[in-house]
């Protein structure tokens, strides 16, 4: 197997459409040779705990409402050109994403990782529900199948909350900018949303480069 590590934030219009390319590749070779491992990458590590009004928070990140209308119009094309239908308007915070990474972690400990990171991102992108409110973050755990009762425990503690720190630093130290980064077999980078034809071309050169059976005499 090899190792394709994602680095992401569950607020990150371009990880959402990025995911979706993958897994439409990935469903066309049920036999693929990846273990998938999501790391967190905050987009607003300065984000206060409770967030704030996406609105406020959009029109100060790109200097006004109309490049915030621009840059998002844009985002919503490439949304739906995958097949994604955002709610952006449904969108009333945007949250400090920290204890959404760090459930994202507490879930690969179980090996559900991929799931709930498919919840949060619908949740977020298609139901717009605040992903910093714990009680989002518990529904979502005990979709995925984990321990909703834990998780609530371990969100009012300070559980694993500095080494999501450390680990986003490091990521940043490491030259990364911005989200989606996929990393494969820790050598080769891909950053942005890659259309499923370019992950097509990636498992099938993968394929080719499996040393073949000798035969038997």
């Amino acid at each position: 197997m090899i190792k394709l590590d994602i680095l992401s934030d569950p607020i990150c219009p371009w990880c959402y459409i990025g995911k979706s390319y993958l897994d439409r590749a990935l469903a066309n070779h049920p036999d693929h040779p990846f273990t998938i491992e999501w790391h967190p990458f905050q987009l607003n590590p300065d984000m206060p705990a409770g967030g704030m009004d996406r609105r406020e928070y959009l029109e100060t990140k790109f200097n006004g409402k109309e490049n915030a209308v621009k840059v998002y119009s844009q985002i919503a094309e490439a949304a739906e050109a995958a097949g994604l239908m955002i709610n952006f308007a449904g969108i009333e915070r945007t949250p400090n994403t920290l204890n959404a990474h760090r459930l994202i972690h507490w879930a690969g400990i179980e090996g559900r990782q991929t799931p709930v990171v498919s919840f949060l991102f619908e949740s977020y992108f298609e139901k717009g529900q605040d992903i910093g409110s714990t009680d989002v973050l518990v529904e979502i755990a005990e979709r995925a199948e984990m321990d909703g009762d834990m998780i609530r425990r371990l969100i009012a503690g300070d559980a694993d909350a500095d080494m999501i720190r450390q680990r986003d630093a490091h990521a940043r130290e490491r030259g990364v900018t911005g989200v989606p980064t996929f990393i494969l077999a820790n050598q080769h980078v891909l950053v942005g949303a890659q259309q499923p034809e370019v992950w097509e071309q990636v498992v099938a050169e993968l394929a080719e480069q499996k040393p073949t059976e000798e035969p038997l005499h």
